[in-house]
């Protein structure tokens, strides 16, 4: 018949291509196979040879460096209710302090910032960076904008990073990541961590098919690469640069370190770290410090997960979990890996160095015979079906019968698609679960679909494209992970102290148009007798979400200033006041940033509450306390004065708060003149905790401030606060009354 005729001439044309697929299936099987099997006698040789002999590092080695200066560059190219929520996590929840977050905004993504300018009023160490075109240009672009700005940064806090990282603005930090660079940036030029994806529902096919890409990528394929030729592809995130390496990047690019013609940059720069000889590692470090331990779960979902893989130092990432999203991103993926990559990278004069090209670029080829494999298994299955069920049908699987090499190849392939799909399931099942690593199976089909049209879409674009290396950024739209108690928009000062009644409008837009020289507007306010400093205080306290409390002119415990080591109070300027049970009660006059307080309790070792002090309360006690030989002893001149009967005791009171109220930190009238910016000043504080000398002096001697901006600070001081003994003295002329005192004499 016509129609059987048809048929069987299709039937042939599918054998053909059924053979053609098997082979490429086959050839790709056995590359596969082979990492597989380095990957596992690596494995038992370390565990039987090298961890026998050698103790894995833990945690405690990281601690116990010093941190080094590290640069964390974010592009952000409309990533407005992103970019907020990763900043705040990283500062509450980072192991660390020394460190500064880079955000890149383009002037025509106003929304975005305008959320990073809302960041940099609760953290000095984020820094807006706004490029210099508009977007979307690529992200290798907004890189190099970061990267001048990180330089004049440097310029002006006289500072030098160590490590440069790149992340994304949706990336969730593990808290001992910077730890792990600061421990390696000295010996490795290119250091990778494991990209995690976050959880998605178990049927979330899409989203979970990132997973299971994952999950063996970075726990075995990376892995294998670096063993064998010490090469490490960057992930575009969790990668930290050695300032050697960003330098000889820019000097290879004519001042550019990022390649602004390709779509994979971060990818590309492996390859010209390892031919100029830097060294490079991917790094699998566990975190079993307490609290971040995984546990025992019970559930079902995440039987099976190892408590090693899941406690990784790793970055964690929601991917998406659209067909249409995750099409979009993987194909810029293959264009910038495989068709870019291609043209500007080439082949190698090493083998080995070859063969894992060969292995990135593969899957321009694979991706379309798994597809169609797939079809064909779908086809066959249908025909089979119809075999077994029509009575006297017609054999029509008998073309695909009869040639034993064929008969073998199928086997074979049947044989390696188990050992794939054991390997998923394993790797899967280390990192999220048995759960999730059953439902690797059925994704592994579903993944073929998404990396098909992925294929079909960048070969598509290139075709299309008049030059491969100017393509548009294919921006990837991203999901956060809740935080629970978001972070809201912080009030300004002048708004709470009109909304608390301290102040009236008028007597603010006084103040506003005649600023005093050296002051912030609420010392201002203070100084003139517009409001008192309790009053600040309350504003203050309000404003952050905290409590007010004064020392109502009682000098604070000298036990208690023991709790605190001198260097740390000064650096963070708070007071030790009482032990509440196991927190430690602290006051200060201008309350910590996050990253500042989650430090502040590292080093302290205990849970502490912060309190807003009365202005001048903190500096007057941490001056006594903790630096009486440049103190005058304000507190026993104006007892002796007492004592001799030249004040009355309400008197006394009120001079106490007039002295208190106009002291003033050095760091707040240099902040105030201008000749220095919060995220600077934070830097060199931090220095000055390790330095042993004074503030100003540090500030000289590493260029920040020269030494007559320093002069002139320290002028404007000296008029801004007076001595217990000048008020004493004008007290005595007020009231013409004589009053000798020892101090005078």
């Amino acid at each position: 018949m016509f129609w059987l005729d048809i048929f069987t001439t299709y039937l042939y044309g599918l054998k053909t291509i059924a053979v053609a697929v098997a082979v490429v299936i086959f050839i790709s099987s056995l590359d596969d196979l082979f990492i597989d099997l380095v990957y596992w006698c690596r494995r038992i040789w370390r565990r039987c040879f090298v961890y026998t002999r050698h103790r894995p590092m833990g945690p405690d080695a990281l601690m116990a460096q010093e941190e080094q200066p590290l640069a964390i560059m974010v592009p952000a190219w409309q990533e407005h209710g992103v970019v907020g929520a990763m900043a705040q996590l990283a500062a509450t929840t980072l192991d660390y302090e020394n460190y500064h977050i880079f955000i890149g905004t383009y002037p025509n993504d106003p929304q975005t910032q305008a959320e990073v300018e809302q960041v940099r009023a609760r953290f000095p160490n984020m820094h807006s960076v706004v490029c210099a075109r508009p977007g979307p240009t690529s992200k290798a672009d907004c890189l190099n904008n970061v990267l001048e700005a990180i330089w004049q940064f440097e310029q002006r806090s006289g500072m030098a990073f160590a490590g440069f990282i790149l992340h994304d603005a949706e990336d969730v930090l593990s808290p001992l990541e910077l730890r792990l660079f600061n421990h390696l940036v000295g010996r490795k030029d290119l250091i990778q961590l494991p990209v995690y994806p976050l959880e998605r529902p178990l049927f979330d096919l899409t989203g979970g098919h990132y997973l299971d890409e994952f999950a063996e990528m970075h726990a075995k394929d990376v892995v294998v690469r670096e063993a064998l030729v010490g090469q490490v592809p960057s992930a575009g995130v969790g990668t930290c640069f050695s300032r050697r390496a960003i330098a000889a990047l820019r000097e290879q690019g004519n001042g550019m370190a990022f390649d602004t013609q390709s779509l994979t940059e971060d990818y590309n720069i492996g390859f010209r770290l390892k031919q100029l000889g830097m060294k490079e590692a991917f790094v699998r470090f566990p975190d079993f410090t307490p609290g971040n331990q995984p546990g025992h779960p019970q559930a079902l979902r995440h039987w099976g997960r190892s408590a090693r893989q899941a406690s990784m130092v790793a970055v964690r990432e929601f991917f998406p979990n659209t067909v249409g999203a995750a099409v979009r991103q993987k194909s810029r993926w293959i264009t910038g890996i495989v068709i870019q990559g291609y043209r500007t990278l080439g082949w190698t004069p090493g083998a080995a160095m070859n063969y894992f090209l060969w292995r990135d670029r593969k899957g321009v080829i694979t991706n379309f015979a798994s597809f169609l494999g797939s079809l064909l298994a779908v086809q066959l299955l249908a025909i089979w079906a119809y075999q077994q069920l029509v009575p006297d049908s017609y054999r029509f699987l008998s073309i695909f019968q009869g040639e034993r090499w064929f008969s073998l190849l199928l086997a074979a392939n049947f044989v390696l698609m188990l050992n794939r799909v054991v390997q998923r399931m394993y790797f899967v099942t280390a990192n999220y679960g048995l759960a999730q690593g059953l439902m690797a199976v059925p994704r592994l089909l579903w993944g073929n679909l998404v990396n098909f049209l992925a294929n079909w879409r960048a070969v598509a674009q290139a075709l299309k494209a008049q030059d491969i290396r100017r393509m548009a950024w294919a921006k990837t739209d991203h999901d956060f992970p809740s935080l629970g108690d978001a972070a809201r928009p912080q009030q300004a000062l002048e708004q709470v102290l009109l909304e608390q009644r301290a102040l009236t409008p008028e007597r603010l837009q006084h103040a506003q148009r005649y600023p005093m020289r050296g002051l912030s507007l609420g010392q201002a306010l203070v100084h003139r007798g517009e409001i008192s400093g309790l009053q600040l205080a309350a504003a203050i306290a309000a404003q952050h979400r905290l409590d007010s409390e004064s020392l109502q002119g009682k000098p604070a415990s000298g036990e208690m200033a023991t709790r605190v080591p001198c260097a740390i109070a000064l650096h963070y300027r708070v007071l030790p006041l009482r032990e509440e049970g196991d927190v430690l009660v602290v006051a200060c006059e201008t309350p910590l940033d996050p990253v500042s307080f989650a430090a502040l309790q590292r080093k302290l070792r205990r849970p502490v509450r912060c309190v807003v002090a009365p202005t001048g309360e903190v500096t007057v006690e941490l001056r006594r306390l903790y630096d009486p030989e440049e103190t005058e002893p304000a507190h026993e001149l104006l007892a002796q004065a007492v004592h001799q009967r030249h004040l009355t005791a309400t008197q006394a009171r009120s001079l106490w708060l007039r002295y208190v109220s106009r002291q003033v930190q050095l760091s707040d009238v240099l902040l105030a003149l201008g000749a220095i910016d919060p995220a600077v000043l934070a830097t060199v504080l931090l220095r000055q905790e390790r330095a042993g000398i004074g503030l100003g002096e540090l500030l000289v001697q590493q260029g920040v401030i020269a030494t007559e901006t320093l002069s002139e600070a320290r002028r404007v001081q000296r008029g801004l606060q007076p001595t217990m003994a000048q008020l004493l003295y004008g007290a005595r002329t007020v009231s013409h009354a004589p009053l000798l005192l020892a101090h005078d004499q």
